[in-house]
């Protein structure tokens, strides 16, 4: 969404130059009202913006996985609530706090009012429905210690699993099988060629 951009551009035009700030990056405060007032616009904006997002996590993911790394960690806020993403994850951790810190957090946090950040809330999927899909859940409740060392117990448990080897080894299989087709095609046709002449 920057300013520019494909998604930019339609946001501008679908709700107009009043969720544009001056130095023409979105007004994400106006742009929330709109949308969290509406289903219909919040469906709208999801519809444009959501593609694009979801090919650059594909492309940040393809890099990493082809750096080498064992696992990412995706940022995704409404992975069950679109759904367009939750097969494309392989272990889901959601964070939990207790709902009057939720609030109270996210009015710090945001400067909204307590009626701005409840219909945000409640736009999304409950933190229980979410900690039941889950694999991991970190309770944030308490001291950032606590949370720290949950972290630290998922990341240690994530780092176990080999299931990133397999991926590669699928991938390299496919690719070699690939590069030999290709250049089984290519000798066939060269030597077609020869015959030919």
């Amino acid at each position: 969404v920057e300013p520019g951009k494909p998604a930019w551009h339609k946001i501008r035009k679908e709700f107009g130059a009043e969720v544009i700030c001056s130095d023409g990056t979105i007004n994400r405060e106006k742009l929330g009202d709109l949308i969290f007032n509406d289903v219909e616009k919040r469906r709208k904006l999801n519809a444009f913006t959501h593609p694009d997002i979801y090919k650059e996590m594909c492309w940040q993911a393809f890099k990493y996985f082809f750096q080498g790394h064992p696992f990412i960690v995706m940022d995704v806020p409404l992975l069950f609530e679109t759904g367009k993403m939750l097969h494309y994850v392989h272990k889901i951790i959601v964070v939990t706090c207790e709902e009057d810190l939720q609030l109270q957090r996210l009015m710090k946090r945001s400067g909204f009012t307590e009626t701005k950040v409840k219909l945000r809330i409640a736009a999304q999927m409950s933190q229980d429905r979410k900690a039941e899909m889950s694999n991991f859940v970190i309770e944030n409740s308490s001291s950032l210690q606590d949370m720290r060392e949950q972290t630290i117990k998922i990341i240690n448990v994530l780092r176990s699993y080999k299931y990133h080897w397999r991926l590669r080894f699928i991938l390299g299989f496919c690719c070699t099988i690939l590069l030999a087709g290709a250049f089984w095609l290519r000798n066939r046709s060269t030597k077609a060629q020869l015959t030919t002449l």
